[in-house]
């Protein structure tokens, strides 16, 4: 019988319930004519781009031909080979949000803001005595629009100059009475994003402000982590809270928020004892679309597949506690054709490569877990289990070192994922031997609540594409 091991991470407030996890693993759909409906492949490796200060890495933005990258109290202008110029210094320790307006780079520290030239090469801090300080800052139609902190005010400068600021060009986000945490332009509108409400303003062409409110664009949903908010596939994603409780993630639908968390995903969320330095990044990569959200405080990462509608996790992997962590990312750029993220913990710059199966060297594990018989099928009688097959691509190791031989680790559980059965290693074969069967045999009979939960992985340097499981099972009448 076909086991489902494709699917996505769904693991419950009780694994007894469900223990579905997927670590550096994503899904595919194959829409007509592949063996199974779906395989998994494994996520992409870390190839180095540059380092670039000494990190970490606070924010990448690009323009004009450079990217450019705040590592640590430094700004860098960073050339198609990956060369860096030092240009100038700021200030804080946490991520930070960038605008350009085509000639002027602006960076937002939270409070201090800085402009760079890229035409005269200048960079220094706005020092406009009216300049109330910026969190968040983005574009629009000429002018630099950024968030006040600790307000429920947002400001512009003076057209095509982030230097300037006037003392009566501000507005306040008056719709629910709670401060914005969050901006992004989108679409030529400004979503301002409060603790409990969203609201949504345009360039209405006034003559002494010229945004104004959308009516009818206002949401009763907020904003928990002011960096969590990103864009893609014509959509906004952000990490929401009201009045109600905290721990969605949302979309827009139209003006309209969205719930694309699962109740899983939440229940994770909501057990973390700090979300508000929650950061999230979004990249498209072989037609899939995926909003990162990282949760630095609770050392963890998951991703959102918009091709699939699907959660899974990414992580780093701790070889001395034999842990996973937070991935390495801290934010993202595309330049130079690269999808490019920068580290958290130094300067590295790192290209995210379907063909680099490891971290920059370090051992990136996947793992897949799920429950051995399809929803509905388990009578609660005991089973004897005779044999897994891994469907798999095989013949896939290097030529020598560390994947000469690459194995896959099998273990299970027999009482629903709380405790775990020892290792059993199987070969994906050496390269070339592409009719290795990944199997393993003589797998014992189910006890205690009669269920079982298989769980495979591996850290080889190597391709993983699974497209399914064959498992081999005989019932009993205990």
């Amino acid at each position: 019988m076909k086991t489902p091991i494709l699917g996505s991470s769904y693991r419950a407030r009780s694994v007894n319930a469900a223990d579905n996890r997927m670590v550096n693993l994503f899904p595919e759909i194959i829409p007509e004519g592949g063996k199974d409906a779906a395989f998994l492949n494994r996520a992409p490796g870390l190839r180095l781009l540059a380092t670039i200060g000494d990190g970490p890495i606070r924010g990448l933005w690009q323009f004009g031909g450079f990217a450019y990258a705040v590592s640590g109290y430094e700004v860098y202008k960073i050339a198609s080979d990956w060369s860096a110029t030092l240009i100038g210094t700021v200030s804080g320790t946490g991520p930070v949000s960038m605008a350009d307006n085509g000639t002027q780079l602006f960076i937002a520290c939270n409070p201090a803001g800085y402009i760079y030239n890229s035409s005269t090469g200048d960079f220094a801090a706005i020092t406009d005595p009216d300049f109330p300080g910026a969190q968040i800052v983005g574009y629009l139609d000429g002018f630099f629009v950024f968030t006040e902190p600790n307000s429920q005010k947002f400001w512009i400068t003076s057209l095509l100059d982030g230097t300037s600021i006037d003392p009566l060009d501000f507005a306040s986000a008056e719709g629910f009475p709670d401060n914005v945490v969050s901006m992004i332009i989108d679409h030529l509108e400004i979503w301002l994003f409060g603790t409990n409400s969203t609201e949504v303003w345009y360039n209405a062409g006034g003559a002494d402000f010229p945004f104004a409110r959308i009516q009818g664009a206002f949401n009763e949903v907020g904003c928990l982590a002011p960096y969590s908010v990103a864009k893609m596939d014509n959509q906004i994603y952000w990490l929401g809270q009201d009045a109600r409780g905290f721990g969605m993630v949302y979309r827009a639908q139209g003006y309209i928020a969205q719930r694309v968390s699962t109740h899983a995903v939440e229940w994770q969320i909501q057990q973390y004892a700090d979300t508000s330095d929650a950061i999230g990044y979004t990249y498209q990569q072989g037609g899939h679309s995926f909003y990162v959200l990282i949760f630095p405080s609770a050392n963890t990462t998951w991703v959102y597949d918009v091709a699939t509608d699907s959660w899974t996790e990414r992580a780093g992997w701790d070889t001395n506690l034999g842990v996973f962590t937070r991935h390495r990312s801290n934010c993202q750029v595309y330049f130079n054709h690269e999808i490019a993220v920068g580290d958290f913990e130094n300067g590295n710059i790192y290209a995210f490569d379907l063909y680099t199966y490891d971290d920059n060297g370090s051992i990136q594990k996947w793992l897949r877990r799920w429950r051995a018989l399809p929803t509905g099928i388990n009578n609660l009688k005991r089973t004897a289990h005779h044999s897994l097959q891994l469907d798999c691509r095989t013949g896939v190791g290097v030529i020598s070192g560390q994947g000469e031989n690459p194995q896959v680790i099998l273990r299970w559980s027999d009482d629903g994922g709380n405790t775990w059965s020892n290792e059993h290693w199987a070969s994906m074969g050496a390269q070339g031997q592409y009719g290795t069967r990944t199997i393993w045999r003589r797998l014992g009979m189910t006890m205690k609540i009669r269920d079982r939960v298989y769980e495979v992985s591996g850290s080889d340097p190597v391709p993983i594409i699974i497209s399914g499981a064959e498992l081999l099972i005989s019932p009993t009448n205990a």
